[in-house]
């Protein structure tokens, strides 16, 4: 198998120049461990090969045993034997590997050895033949860790492009499942990887993904960041537009529920798109567990969120200006709690929000038994001395605490972050008008989501869909057998269970 279409076109223009070993050597000045041996093929042939590769990024046994010893076989030598004669025998299996690419291009050369291959350059001809010779030294397969399992597969993305690819091929055994690779970055070239089922994929989004890929301008490409604000509708929206998973069997059910996926070599993470607000409630194990069950935990979810959303700034606006909505013994405890509290409720709730989220923030930032260690002292220790002290009141903590657990229950970090902006926002609402600044807040975020696209896909779906869409978005009913078999008709028609 060999190809003689370049990897990177774009890239010419870094290194110009005709494709010889000096040339090629030329670019990696300074790379220490740009290696370079210059062999004769079959040890006696007139065709002088130059063999070059990165230290670390390819195989030392590959090269030796698949490549170095059968060129070096003096029973493949011919007297005389040219370049065109190497080239055409080594197209035709001299060397032990499965693909081969014929290379015309100084930058295409390069690029190749920058991406774990070992390159074969002809002085006479100035052409150059490219093996993949990647070395294993990468993470194994481990289970995941942000999104964990309890029925499904316990395997997870990592980060070599090709393991991910092949992780989703596991799951989708079609020839339908595309895969399209480029590489982006002027500096980086770091590959990414476009995913979908053909046929089930709108050919329009994977169309209007690729022109804006194609826009994307930028030096390097090592996080998703960069990628997610130049691909994106509204990027200023602090609500996530792209659904992160690393889990491959969430990534192949989304693929053949018609959405698009990319995988970018290095990050252990898939991008999946569109995306509607409903989908970031989602769990992978509701499809392993009973109807009833998946309902519950969905239902428990939406009420977390609900939770975390509305009870700072719905405990601000009734004790500063509605107190009469509150039952009288409670407010009686309330009344005698702040009295020993030299502060308002207002700045009690901000100052733990505060004192929260430092909290949270140092336990993600220290090893994880130091970070376990703050957490405990924070939550324990500090919040109890802010009590006896009479700085906070008990129903302050445990209006934070109730809002921070919400948090802590959604399924997807990104979106915990947008609820905790938007939380803050409707504090400070509370706090300017009361219940009539937190309606106006929570009017302001409904136009907001209602406002998002992504990919021409609306945020709100499948509330802003159809007529069932609140029964859709919150109960899950037994799939009955017409379903079931359609999930497994072998043309790949079918959508997906869940």
């Amino acid at each position: 198998m060999y190809n003689t279409m370049p990897s990177n076109p774009g890239a010419s223009a870094e290194h110009p120049g005709p494709l010889s070993p000096a040339s090629l050597a030329a670019c990696f000045v300074g790379c220490d461990d740009f290696q370079t041996r210059r062999i004769a093929f079959g040890l006696e042939s007139a065709a002088g090969l130059t063999v070059c590769w990165i230290d670390g990024l390819v195989s030392g046994e590959r090269v030796s045993e698949d490549i170095l010893r059968p060129l070096t076989e003096a029973s493949r030598s011919e007297p005389g034997a040219g370049d065109l004669s190497v080239i055409a025998r080594i197209l035709r299996g001299a060397v032990y590997r499965c693909a081969v690419t014929v290379r015309t291009s100084l930058a295409d050369a390069a690029d190749d050895l920058t991406h774990g291959c070992c390159v074969l350059l002809f002085e006479d001809t100035g052409a150059a033949l490219s093996f993949e010779a990647r070395g294993e030294g990468v993470r194994a397969i481990a289970q995941p860790t942000l999104e964990k399992s309890l029925k499904g597969a316990k395997d997870s993305f990592v980060e070599t492009l090709r393991t991910n690819t092949a992780l989703v091929r596991q799951r989708i055994c079609s020839p339908r499942l595309k895969l399209r690779e480029r590489s982006l970055g002027r500096r980086t070239h770091t590959r990414l990887a476009v995913l979908y089922v053909e046929g089930v994929a709108p050919s329009e989004l994977v169309a209007a993904l690729e022109h804006r890929l194609d826009l994307l301008d930028t030096d390097a490409l090592l996080a998703t960041g960069a990628l997610e604000e130049a691909i994106v509708d509204a990027p200023l929206s602090p609500f996530p537009q792209l659904l992160h998973t690393e889990r491959p069997d969430r990534l192949a059910m989304y693929l053949l529920d018609g959405r698009v996926a990319l995988l970018i070599d290095g990050i252990p993470v898939a991008l999946v798109l569109p995306v509607c607000f409903a989908d970031f409630m989602k769990v992978t194990g509701d499809a392993s567990v009973h109807c009833t069950a998946a309902t519950a935990l969905t239902l428990l979810r939406w009420a977390a969120l609900l939770l975390s959303l509305l009870t700072p700034a719905l405990y601000v606006a009734v004790a500063l200006f509605h107190p009469e909505m509150i039952p009288t013994r409670l407010l009686l405890s309330i009344i005698e709690a702040e009295q020993k509290v030299p502060f308002s409720a207002a700045l009690e709730v901000l100052g733990m929000l505060f004192a929260f989220g430092l909290l949270q923030e140092a336990g993600l930032r220290l090893p994880n038994p130091v970070g376990d260690t703050v957490s405990i002292i924070g939550a324990l220790i500090v919040g109890q001395a802010a009590v006896e002290a009479r700085l906070v009141s008990p129903i302050s903590i445990i209006v934070v605490a109730l809002s921070g657990i919400g948090c802590y229950a959604l399924p997807s970090q990104d979106l915990a972050a947008a609820i905790r902006l938007w939380r803050l926002a409707l504090l400070l609402a509370a706090v300017a008008a009361g219940l009539y600044g937190v309606g106006l807040g929570c009017c302001l975020l409904l136009l907001h989501l209602s406002d998002l696209d992504s990919f021409g896909c609306n945020y709100t779906a499948p509330l802003s869909q159809s007529e069932h869409g609140l029964r859709r978005l919150l109960l899950r009913f037994p799939k009955s057998r017409n379903a079931q078999l359609e999930t497994r008709l072998p043309t790949g028609e079918g959508r997906p269970a869940g």
